[in-house]
């Protein structure tokens, strides 16, 4: 592989990395995606609207699952805001070669 990897001309070389870069990103907004709802639900649910605002257990319910809807949509903004960011970046960059 390192073989491949002092052979290989600049622009595949490049491109290796933003591949390693966007993967990178990808899994972290995937992970954030999976924990950040689930955990922020069952924490607003037992913490904040059963024990501290003291919410019936079917109200509790429903509020905590708009808890994790939003935490759904704020992560997809950030991924999308993050992944534009860094597709105009690789533009200007490529641009400026």
């Amino acid at each position: 592989m390192e073989r491949y990897d002092k052979a290989a001309p600049p622009e595949i070389r490049q491109n290796d990395g933003s591949l390693t870069s966007t993967l990178r990103t990808l899994l972290f907004f995937t992970a954030l995606m999976i924990i950040l709802p689930i955990g922020l639900y069952f924490s607003s649910k037992a913490f904040v609207f059963e024990g501290t605002l003291g919410m019936s257990n079917r109200d509790s319910y429903f509020y905590a699952a708009i808890v994790a809807v939003v935490t759904v949509h704020v992560v997809l903004a950030l991924f999308v805001y993050v992944a534009w960011n860094e597709g105009s970046r690789q533009w200007r960059e490529g641009k400026q070669d």
